[in-house]
């Protein structure tokens, strides 16, 4: 257990005494919310739940839609 202590206060000191890597990680972070957030949204239709009532439909149409194009 004392292992797993050294290596967490390695990176708690690591990022604790970070100056420009906080910015960084910022920016990081904003991008990663834009990206997983905002553009799914808007550019990720929820196309089964529209098209597919139930649960079992949607599977179908994803199976055959994954055998089709490794056919391709």
């Amino acid at each position: 257990m004392a292992i797993l202590q050294r290596i967490f206060q390695f990176y708690y000191q690591g990022f604790k005494n970070m100056t420009t890597g906080k910015t960084l990680w910022v920016i990081i972070l904003l991008k990663l919310f834009v990206m997983f957030a905002i553009l799914k949204v808007f550019f990720f239709p929820k196309y089964l739940d529209t098209h597919f009532s139930t649960n079992e439909e949607k599977a179908n149409h994803v199976v055959n839609e994954l055998i089709q194009n490794n056919k391709q």
